[in-house]
């Protein structure tokens, strides 16, 4: 349970707040490469502020706060231009940097465009996505986590959901949901609407755990029916903070992505590739985006997919989660491991520190542990399920996406049969590197207690 006061703080994006100032020290994607190749200049909500993106002729990229510096119009509405994005009111250019070059009634002015300057931030693009930095400077490197750069077939859904991003946060470092929410709740939906839900999300978990790394938490689970030594719990995968989760198994690697993009709006994104044992690489000259269902047309959630039901559970929680009320269990620990993360953060910060996860030093790939054989339930029949049962069934590529699936096991097959050694795509699964200065291995174990370091 929290106090409003803690609460309050807890879940703020805005500037001059803690942790608003917190989550300024991030990269976020803020836009489809599609977009700002359709047209080129878009008008982008991140952390409560509104900028001005934009795509030159020339391939670069810029952000700026939206209001021209002038008379406030909006440069969302601007022209582009090589080396600039133009005011469309009155002309004033602004370059990648946010100096002011050109200001076409003030010919006889020529100093005083050098005193005007726009705010710019820092514009990459990677994976499909253009990846937006707002902080203060120097910026940091833009993480190039596995899933983003790892070859496979690749797909992007999306939904912009009425809620705070903290309460989706929660969310992922909370396993034993899914064995009620993509469990039961799933099988008496499927009851109703005539589907049979997957079996492999029932499964009761016996054990829970969670580890503090470089990169935020890793959470671990152990079934009935598997032990210790399955890839859940040996592996586990993580909450990349602060606002991504990293999932896989059966030759699937997802990003789930939660944009902060004002304190009740929260981009969410599930970034997937496709790369199973066997896979052959399939020409992919853009990574094709599409949104994801939250509300039918009575305005009920949909609650007939794994996303749907989690959307639904984050969303009816309010615009704002009341954890004055709340009532923390056992179960719930990695609740409070997560929000012991963004208080140390916060703190950080005010030292004049980075916050977890901010990466200094350049790299070419950033490898995650992730497990590969999803709640046991056997590579292809996971990837069926995920097919069927999640998001991907909304995709325009969802019969392709199933045949790289069911072209792979086949090959694998074949290959085995042969006495072949099948291509895997992807490299080794990277090891987790626990927090040095942080009291963060937490157990849930058969009685709920708090693990021995």
């Amino acid at each position: 349970m929290l106090t409003a006061e803690q609460n309050d703080e807890l879940t703020q994006v805005e500037p001059g707040t803690r942790m608003g100032e917190v989550l300024r020290r991030y990269w976020y994607p803020v836009a489809f490469t599609r977009e700002l190749t359709e047209f080129p200049v878009k008008r982008v909500e991140l952390l409560g502020e509104f900028f001005a993106l934009w795509r030159s002729p020339r391939g670069r990229y810029g952000i700026i706060p939206e209001p021209c510096p002038h008379r406030k119009a909006s440069m969302a509405y601007g022209v582009v231009e090589d080396d600039g994005l133009r005011c469309p009111y009155h002309g004033w250019k602004f370059d990648t940097d946010g100096a002011c070059t050109d200001q076409p009634a003030e010919k006889d002015n020529t100093n005083f465009r050098n005193r005007v300057r726009a705010t710019a931030g820092r514009v990459e693009e990677m994976g499909g996505l253009v990846w937006a930095y707002v902080g203060p400077d120097p910026a940091p490197e833009l993480p190039r986590f596995d899933t983003y750069v790892m070859d496979g077939f690749r797909d992007i859904g999306w939904a912009d959901l009425p809620c705070n991003y903290v309460q989706i946060m929660e969310n992922a470092v909370d396993p034993h949901h899914v064995e009620f929410l993509h469990g039961r709740y799933f099988e008496f939906i499927g009851q109703h609407q005539g589907f049979t839900a997957p079996a492999s999300f029932g499964k009761e978990h016996q054990r829970i755990g969670f580890d503090a790394f470089e990169w935020g938490i890793i959470k671990r689970r152990v079934l009935a029916g598997a032990s210790e030594d399955n890839d859940d719990w040996k592996v586990g995968h993580p909450l990349v903070f602060p606002y991504n989760m990293r999932v896989g198994g059966g030759g699937i690697h997802q990003m789930q992505i939660r944009v902060p993009i004002n304190r009740t709006t929260t981009r969410f994104m599930l970034y997937t590739v496709h790369a199973p044992e066997g896979y052959e690489a399939i020409d992919q000259p853009t990574v094709p985006d599409y949104e994801i269902p939250v509300f039918d047309a009575r305005g009920n959630h949909v609650v007939n997919y794994v996303e749907g039901q989690d959307i639904m559970a984050w969303c009816t929680q309010g615009p704002i989660t009341d954890r004055t009320t709340e009532h923390l269990g056992r179960s719930d620990i990695g609740v409070a491991l997560l929000r012991k993360m963004f208080r140390q953060s916060m703190e950080a910060v005010e030292r004049g520190e980075d916050p977890l996860g901010v990466i200094r030093e350049p790299h070419e790939r950033i490898d995650l542990p992730c497990e590969k054989d999803k709640f046991h339930a056997g590579g292809a029949q996971f990837a069926l399920d995920f097919c069927d049962m999640g998001s991907t069934r909304f995709s325009p590529m969802l019969d392709t996406i199933k045949k790289v699936h069911i072209s792979a096991a086949e090959q694998v097959g074949k290959d085995k049969a042969a006495g072949r050694q099948s291509f895997t795509p992807v490299g080794g699964i990277g090891e987790a590197t626990l927090a040095p200065d942080t009291e963060a291995q937490v157990d849930s174990g058969p009685v709920g207690k708090e693990a021995e370091r």
